[in-house]
């Protein structure tokens, strides 16, 4: 199949910034890594962000955009904008080598108990401002066929672990706002995915509380720290991690209340092991434990955090380690995705959104 240049981008949970990859690939075996670079959102972007998702809390209806959501919108179409343009400019492409950006935009709503999944952008838009036709809405399909929508970077997964000739079991850990795992097996099945628990998301929001600052930079604070095992214990035993897979997280799901008589180091460091215990929970429930744990997201870059990880899985690396990208993973997935959602090849698969069948997804400009 013909080979497409595609441009991915990504706004996590973490809500930092703007991730963003190109790449060369026919949707399935062949993929051609390229540049890729990150730009951050500024204080107020943030603090917009975090307006929204409170606004978001109560919405039933998808197209809806109360309070803060409609200005957030616009900010994160034009913030993409602008990162396309500064990522195009510094690497010397003109817009027309592209043939399709992917478009995640930013999610504040993942409901998809009640079939109902938000992730606000105006991809129309942005194909405009871009000139550059762009694919987006990627996992609303997915949740109105009764899917998780979560996790969508697992076929993207699967193709970098075939093309490395690593030989499976092997689970890869994307730990960004919320973490969420893939289990590739050897040969060419399906893989198998869901959301682990949270990821960065009450870490950072505990440093934002405390600190001002929204992120424990290099786990040092929780490195400082000691996790207070009766306070784990409680927070694992949260229904969630009971629940068969597939299965998905909103970022708000999970509380860091308990831990809130805690120091700041301790309550960072309770907080640090609750993200790797429950990553180790997830390796456990999976077809067959995994010979080891390939790492990428922000969690990557916490030396505290991979510590941590190292006690639940006895082979720990970072995406990094194979020539892949830690940082990039996700936007390149979403440059994949597009590819194959034009192809109209499946993006989601029963193991690992719990749709019925394996489907494509996306909505497409002209």
């Amino acid at each position: 199949m013909s080979t497409l240049k595609a441009i991915g981008m990504m706004s996590g949970t973490s809500m930092d910034g703007v991730d963003i990859a190109l790449l060369e690939t026919d949707g399935e075996a062949r993929v051609k890594r390229g540049p890729s670079a990150s730009y951050a959102y500024s204080p107020e972007d943030r603090a917009l962000l975090r307006q929204a998702l409170s606004d978001a809390a109560g919405m039933k209806d998808r197209s809806a955009r109360p309070g803060a959501l409609a200005a957030a919108e616009a900010m994160i179409t034009q913030r993409h904008a602008e990162s396309v343009r500064a990522f195009l400019a510094a690497h010397a492409i003109e817009p027309s080598a592209i043939d399709v950006l992917g478009f995640h935009g930013q999610t504040v709503l993942h409901r998809p108990q009640d079939r109902l999944t938000v992730q606000i952008g105006d991809g129309a838009a942005l194909a405009r401002i871009t000139g550059i036709r762009t694919v987006f809405d990627l996992r609303a399909a997915d949740v109105a066929a009764g899917g998780q929508g979560a996790p969508l970077v697992p076929v993207y997964h699967r193709a970098l672990v075939a093309a490395s000739g690593l030989e499976g079991p092997v689970a890869l850990v994307n730990i960004g706002g919320v973490a969420n795992v893939t289990y590739v097996a050897s040969g060419a099945a399906a893989p198998v995915a869901f959301d682990t628990g949270p990821g960065n998301a009450l870490i950072d929001d505990l440093m934002l509380e405390r600190t001002g600052v929204a992120v424990d930079r290099d786990g040092a604070t929780a490195a400082r720290g000691q996790a207070h095992e009766a306070i784990l214990s409680t927070m694992l035993a949260h229904p969630y991690f009971a629940r068969p897979y597939p299965k998905s997280l909103d970022r708000n799901d999970f509380s860091r209340t308990a831990v809130a008589e805690l120091s700041t180091e301790d309550a960072a460091a309770t907080l640090t092991a609750f993200t790797a215990r429950s990553i180790g929970l997830a390796l456990d429930a999976l077809p067959q434990r995994p010979r080891m744990l390939i790492v990428c997201g922000g969690g990557a870059r916490n030396p505290t955090l991979m510590q941590a990880l190292r006690n639940v899985c006895e082979d720990v690396r970072t995406a990094d380690d194979f020539g892949w990208s830690a940082d990039a993973m996700e936007a390149e997935a979403f440059a994949y995705l597009a590819v194959r959602s034009l192809k109209g090849l499946p993006i989601t698969f029963p193991g690992t959104t719990g749709v019925a069948s394996a489907m494509t997804g996306g909505v497409a400009t002209s």
